[in-house]
Formats: structure tokens, sequence, C-alpha cells
């Protein structure tokens, strides 16, 4: 019989593209910390781009286990900014 896995898969959560010319973006401001429960649609953090600032939400529920890009640096579009499992 098929038993559901308890174990959770991470999920990398990515700098989204801020507009078309927009390559990279800010870390300015984390709203989350490391081990907090998140839901679809949290505001995880503040970014700002050369043309706008934007809060990026978790795309996934489950809790925030790592944090890569650090308030104050330069990410780009893909790169990822944090893990949620």
């Amino acid at each position: 019989s098929y038993k559901k896995s308890k174990r959770r898969i991470a999920m990398e959560i990515i700098m989204p593209s801020l507009g078309e010319t927009v390559d990279e973006g800010k870390v300015i401001k984390w709203h989350k910390n490391v081990g907090d429960e998140i839901k679809e649609g949290d505001i995880l953090c503040e970014v700002e781009t050369d043309k706008t600032a934007a809060e990026i939400p978790s795309t996934v529920n489950g809790t925030l286990t790592e944090i890569t890009a650090p308030e104050g640096e330069t990410i780009p579009v893909g790169g990822k900014i944090a893990t949620v499992e």
C-alpha cells in the first residue's frame, strides 16, 4: 500500500524577475527568520532594484530553513535567496 512520506522536500526561493530590464535585486529587509513557519503568500523579504522596491512573497508552505541572501546583498534574477522545507 502507498504511504505518504512525512519527509519534507526542500524548496528554493529564488529572486523573481521584477521587470523586463531588471537582472538583479538587493535584499533590503528580511521579514522572516530561519525557523519561522511560512505560509504561501507570506512576505519573506523586501527587495530593491534600480527601478523599484518590492515585497517577495513565499510561493510554498513550510519552515524557513536557510537564508542565503543576507540583507544588503545583491542577487541575480533566478538566484537562490532562501530555502523552505
